[in-house]
């Protein structure tokens, strides 16, 4: 992109302005802390890999920064936003300071753990698009996997996220901070740390590091492959009952879910901890466990 068809990003004395402007202040209970650099704006759609052939939902796009460096690129948009005056506010400060870019946006007012394809259709047609945020910190790891859930053609994602949540989102078996959100994303693709960020980037600053996440959604040949016949609800009940006592061996967590044939047949030594499976190992355990009779698992419960 040539020099001249950069938009100016927003810094310190433009997201102060706008914010008074518009009478928004942030709050916590939106876990609102809004980007003031360029400079990192810029490199978060780097990594993303963003380019003028992308369709970006943006989640939490708050005064604007992250979304005119998404802009800047040429890509076209959507950006959901649950705080109703910042929503109101994005479309003016998007024609201020890129009024070329307008057509190639649009926001909604909506939380985002609400979001379908029914109510935002604006990707229904897409084969593939990218999710672009600086998500909040409270509600990170729930909103990824509801969109990866929901939108099967969600293809990657980057995220700015609390340190801590990022390091747990790329985690790996054995890992201590390895728990439920680490096998779960996994079950949709491979997520991996790209870079840390600095607290001085943002306004106001938070009490805590941030780190950039990049995630690839699996082929449908690598989904069938790690699935094997399981589904994703019985898999991801056995997650939620393996990290739910995770000091507990399987045999113990799981004596409700699994019998002793089940994890015979997965290969699967019972006297193992949650924490040292790999999500291939839960679907297997849970493939076995969905082919046996009814009368064995009624007996379970």
């Amino acid at each position: 992109m040539d020099a001249d068809q950069h938009g100016h990003l927003l810094g310190a004395a433009d997201i102060r302005r706008i914010a008074a402007d518009a009478g928004i202040s942030p709050t916590k209970k939106f876990g609102q802390n809004f980007v003031i650099d360029p400079g990192t704006v810029r490199r978060i759609v780097r990594e993303a890999d963003v380019t003028a052939d992308t369709h970006v939902m943006e989640v939490g796009p708050g005064l604007g920064s992250l979304t005119l460096a998404i802009l800047e690129t040429g890509a076209t948009m959507t950006a959901i936003e649950i705080d109703p005056p910042v929503a109101e506010r994005l479309p003016r400060t998007i024609a201020e300071f890129m009024p070329d870019a307008t057509d190639r946006f649009t926001v909604i007012n909506r939380d985002a753990l609400t979001v379908t394809p029914e109510n935002v259709p604006d990707f229904n047609n897409d084969q593939s698009f990218t999710l672009v945020a600086n998500l909040p910190y409270n509600v990170a790891t729930p909103i990824i996997l509801t969109l990866l859930e929901r939108f099967t053609n969600l293809g990657s994602f980057l995220v700015m996220v609390q340190k801590e949540v990022a390091d747990r989102l790329a985690a790996t078996p054995g890992n201590k901070i390895y728990g439920t959100p680490s096998v779960k994303l996994a079950w949709y693709g491979t997520a991996r740390r790209v870079g840390n960020i600095g607290r001085n980037v943002f306004w106001p600053a938070p009490n805590v590091d941030s780190a950039l996440v990049r995630f690839d959604r699996h082929t449908s040949e690598e989904q069938a492959a790690l699935a094997g016949g399981a589904d994703r609800e019985t898999t991801f009940r056995l997650i939620d009952a393996a990290f739910g006592q995770r000091r507990k061996t399987l045999h113990a967590a799981l004596k409700h879910e699994v019998s002793d044939d089940a994890f015979a047949r997965a290969g699967i030594d019972p006297t193992r901890r949650g924490e040292t499976l790999t999500i291939a190992d839960f679907a297997r355990l849970a493939a076995e466990t969905d082919a046996e009779p009814e009368a064995d698992a009624e007996a379970r419960a």
